[in-house]
């Protein structure tokens, strides 16, 4: 449910993802790690397919860059939910709420190897920088402290792993450690100068995993979860002080390239490595061996330590590439297998397995020629949309669209829009993403999609109601570029409003509202301050309609009485001639009413 804007005492509320001028030696606090977090995520959409591109170890899937941005989309969300809880105007949350909220939504959302090993690294600062300190430091880390993170960073991510092998992320968070420390040694004592130290030696460090893995070597690029870390702290350096670090020098010829940041799009090639020896297999399937174990297994584990030790010994027997992070009680567990469901079973053994995650690292099988299927074939074109409740998933689905559900607080991640995309099942799709929060999530999703050869178009609808007046246009039958012209342009004739209970006394752009108050929304702003729902709304269909419309579109929450919808239907008909009224119910969206007028 939307909220106010903030407390009628003390400043305006913080913008989503703020960002203050910056000072050079900044501390390292909790608006710092949420602007280092959005800035991550930032860098990582725009590295992900370059990343991608270059992941050839452990296994050579192309999914890192994308995995690494899924995990920390899942720690972004994690903080600005703290900082949801703290919008009073006058608060923000402590240090150790932001980064105990980071590495728990990392560790919730991890993906992949690398993303596993990322949620280990930002849990092992976590570690340091929520440990008790004296009250007048507690708001903030200092540069010594954070070089101590980056080490148990590093510490914590090699202890995950069943079996490190150089030459891989791990080899990059030790040199971004040990570049920290130097620093701190040579007297920096901001998180600034201790940044920059450990992301140019982590670039460093990048540059030369090559001469440890002799996969690297051979295709001529560097290690890609160690690219992603190093754009981790690239950002980690601009979120502290609002400057991205400067590019390297130019390198002498013969000496092998360091990997670009997040400001560097194009992956290195490396083909003047010299051939290095195998690395054991270990943490990956032999190098990229397509021999390798068939399936990747994860999934979260309730489960305590001593039980966590079995499992570890019990799955490092049945496959490799095992990482297990987390700890009190949750876990995270990575690994690649030949028996996914022994995987599985071994967790069941150990606590309680959810979100079990298993993906075939190779093509499916062919079907026996007695009993094959012909394959589905693809639809012409697909709609998918984000919706609020369970009554409009039905009227979305009823119009042939795909609808994602939306929970009050829960946003769905790119990668669950992305998987809906697939699922849909077509040629082209048009996505609808009904929020305006939604439009980068949206945006990232349909970059995935397209790179499995899906043609996506977003159409940025900024409520159910807009998304609706889309889908009523839509026509599979015409071309796909003026099908998309005309649901944008329906989306785009629909005013949306809402109306919402405030739940707390606030500032708004009408005045100030208190606790319990109904508040009327027009295209997202509070335009009207009532106590009576059927009142307010008849005061916000009256502005909306003061320019003009042909047609109402109301969505009630359940909870709504019926006599109010009567009530509203009336309301229009005898007030503004030649309207036509349409109601749906909504299911439990989380406002009492979206109202659309086209």
């Amino acid at each position: 449910m939307p909220e106010p804007e903030g407390e009628p005492e003390g400043a305006p509320p913080p913008a989503p993802h703020p960002r203050p001028p910056h000072r050079r030696g900044a501390p390292l606090d909790a608006p710092a790690v949420r602007r280092w977090c959005a800035l991550a995520l930032d860098a990582l959409g725009r590295a992900r397919e370059d990343i991608d591109a270059i992941n050839v170890y452990p296994v050579a899937d192309g999914d890192t860059g994308t995995n690494l941005y899924l995990t920390v989309e899942s720690a972004a969300q994690a903080v600005e939910a703290v900082f949801a809880a703290h919008e009073t105007g006058a608060t923000v949350p402590a240090l150790p709420d932001a980064v105990r909220a980071m590495a728990h939504g990392a560790l919730i959302g991890a993906r992949g190897n690398s993303g596993t090993i990322l949620a280990q690294l930002l849990r092992g600062m976590a570690q340091v920088l929520t440990a008790p300190r004296e009250e007048a430091h507690a708001a903030y880390a200092d540069g010594p402290l954070l070089a101590e993170a980056l080490r148990r960073a590093a510490d914590s991510a090699y202890g995950a792993v069943a079996h490190p092998v150089e030459g891989t992320v791990l080899t990059v968070a030790t040199a971004a450690a040990d570049g920290a420390h130097s620093a701190v040694r040579a007297g920096a004592a901001d998180c600034a100068a201790v940044a920059r130290a450990a992301h140019t030696a982590a670039l460093a460090a990048l540059g030369e995993t090559p001469r440890h893995l002799a996969v690297l070597a051979r295709a001529g690029v560097v290690d890609a979860g160690g690219r992603g870390f190093v754009t981790v702290l690239h950002t980690l350096v601009e979120a502290l002080t609002g400057e991205p670090p400067a590019r390297p020098a130019p390198r002498p010829a013969g000496v092998l390239p360091t990997a670009p940041c997040a400001s560097q799009p194009s992956a290195p090639s490396a083909p003047s490595a010299p051939s290095a020896p195998s690395a054991p297999s270990a943490e990956g399937a032999g190098e990229g061996d397509p021999g390798g174990p068939a399936y990747e297994v994860i999934y979260l584990l309730d489960a305590d330590d001593a039980a966590v030790a079995r499992l570890r010994r019990r799955l490092d027997a049945l496959g490799d590439s095992l990482v297990v992070v987390g700890g009190d009680g949750l876990w995270n567990v990575h690994v690649h297998v030949d028996d996914a469901g022994a995987a599985v079973e071994a967790g069941i053994e150990a606590g309680r397995p959810h979100r079990v995650r298993i993906t075939h690292f190779g093509a499916a099988p062919a079907p026996r020629p007695d009993t094959a299927q012909p394959p589905r074939e693809r639809a012409p074109r697909a709609v998918v949309a984000v919706v609020p409740g369970e009554g409009l998933a039905e009227l979305y689905a009823q119009s042939g669209a795909t609808a994602v559900h939306a929970r009050a607080g829960e946003p769905p991640a790119s990668g669950e829009l992305a998987e809906a995309i697939r699922r849909a099942h077509a040629h082209e799709v048009v996505l609808l993403p009904n929020d305006p929060e939604l439009r980068h999530t949206a945006a990232a999703a349909a970059e995935q999609a397209r790179g499995d050869g899906i043609r996506v178009a977003l159409i940025p609808t900024r409520s159910a109601v807009q998304g609706i007046a889309a889908l009523a246009v839509h026509e599979s039958g015409r071309r796909f570029d003026e099908d998309v012209v005309a649901m944008t342009s329906a989306a785009g004739t629909t005013r949306h409003g809402e109306i919402v209970v405030a739940e707390r006394q606030s500032w708004t752009t009408a005045g100030v509202c208190q606790a319990g108050d109904v508040l009327g929304l027009v295209d997202g702003d509070v335009a009207v301050i009532g106590t009576d729902l059927a009142d307010t709304a008849r005061t916000v269909l009256d502005r909306m309609l003061s320019a003009g419309g042909e047609m109402v579109t109301l969505v009630l929450d359940d909870e709504v009485p019926e006599r109010v919808a009567g009530l509203l239907e009336r309301h229009v008909r005898t007030r503004h001639l030649a309207v036509d009224t349409v109601v749906y119910r909504g299911g439990r969206q989380g406002s009492p009413m979206l109202i659309g007028v086209e």
